[in-house]
């Protein structure tokens, strides 16, 4: 698996995007750009294919694949029915970052869904991705362009740190726009059950669907006899190798209790604004604590850098408002700590 050579492609060049969809059409794997993050691409149809994506990634057998389409009028390629709900969200929200949950054909393989007798499909957004799909001619399945578990790749490089060597090709179109998954909502559910956060909020949602439950999952564990409806809602994601802990309270508070600990190599992931609060400390900020969107776009790119074998814990700082992209973004810290959050105290007086 890590004896071949990863080739770099140029999404500006419609030679590479021809050459990238020959390897797809060839029944090979290739990384490909999307709004959200970078995907790892093949054969959705092909069994044998999807089965290379899990070995590339590490990827456990039993977390689903989300299906990507070149437009909304290939859904019954792959979906056994095609309700209002599933038209009403494709017309407002696709090509974009939404996945929707369906009944599946039996043409999809059982690897894609892990078993499981619905499918999540998505329309990206990103030009390169679509042509691709264009010139493949058939649905990619396309998880995230990393290890299992590690942070999700937002640019070429970070799929080359983590799979070069175990695929042949990654299409580098830049940084992603969005910076996290896309939104998972099972449609198969009454009502609707947002499954994942992500690029569209769950208030626009609602604005589509009316009332739409959210899933345990995406705030705690998910249940050990309960099988994943969706990437992500099980196991431990998005996390460096450090252990990581999300601190909540106030700036002031935080900053005392990472330095209580008394570690060695302790490092902060915080909003920009905080930074001077933990001076002398090994900081990476990600964004603006009140601009959600920054937050999303380097939240990825903030944990791969704090990625580093000397940080003993990271100490995370998260926005502990639970609406539009800040929900995608705690729950993304959320699942990289593992679920594990600390309220710090008041610094006590001298």
């Amino acid at each position: 698996m890590t004896d071949r050579v990863t080739r770099l492609y140029d999404a500006a060049e419609p030679a590479d995007i021809a050459a990238v969809a020959e390897i797809l059409r060839d029944g090979g794997i290739a990384a490909l750009p999307t709004e959200t993050v970078y995907g790892l691409a093949g054969d959705a149809l092909d069994a044998d294919v999807v089965g290379a994506i899990y070995a590339a990634k590490g990827r456990p057998s039993d977390n689903p694949l989300i299906v990507h389409l070149a437009g909304v009028d290939e859904l019954l390629r792959v979906v056994r029915q095609t309700p209002p709900a599933a038209l009403r969200l494709a017309e407002r929200f696709w090509p974009g970052p939404l996945t929707v949950v369906l009944p599946r054909r039996p043409i999809v393989p059982d690897r894609v869904t892990a078993g499981l007798d619905t499918v999540a499909v998505r329309v990206p957004a990103h030009d390169a991705f679509r042509a691709v799909l264009r010139a493949a001619g058939t649905p990619l399945a396309a998880p995230s362009a990393n290890r299992a578990g590690s942070p999700s790749p937002t640019t070429a490089q970070h799929v080359l740190h983590d799979l070069s060597g175990r695929i042949p090709a990654v299409l580098d179109g830049g940084p992603c726009d969005v910076g996290v998954e896309s939104t998972v909502v099972d449609l198969t559910s009454t009502p609707p059950r947002l499954l994942r956060p992500g690029g569209v909020s769950l208030e626009e949602l609602r604005e589509v669907l009316g009332d739409v439950d959210v899933d345990p999952a995406v705030v705690g564990d998910l249940a050990p006899d309960r099988a994943p409806g969706a990437p992500g809602m099980k196991y431990r994601h998005y996390a460096p190798a450090a252990p990581l802990v999300v601190v909540e309270g106030t700036t002031a508070q935080a900053a005392a209790y990472v330095r209580a600990q008394g570690l060695a190599h302790p490092a902060v992931l915080c909003f920009e604004e905080e930074a001077a609060a933990f001076d002398g400390l090994d900081v990476v900020t990600y964004g603006r604590a009140g601009d959600p969107r920054s937050l999303a776009h380097g939240l990825f790119d903030a944990l791969r850098a704090l990625d580093r074998p000397e940080v003993s814990r990271i100490f995370a700082r998260c926005p502990e408002a639970d609406d539009g992209l800040n929900r995608a973004v705690r729950n993304r810290l959320l699942k990289a700590a593992a679920f594990q959050v600390v309220r710090a105290p008041e610094p006590t007086g001298g």
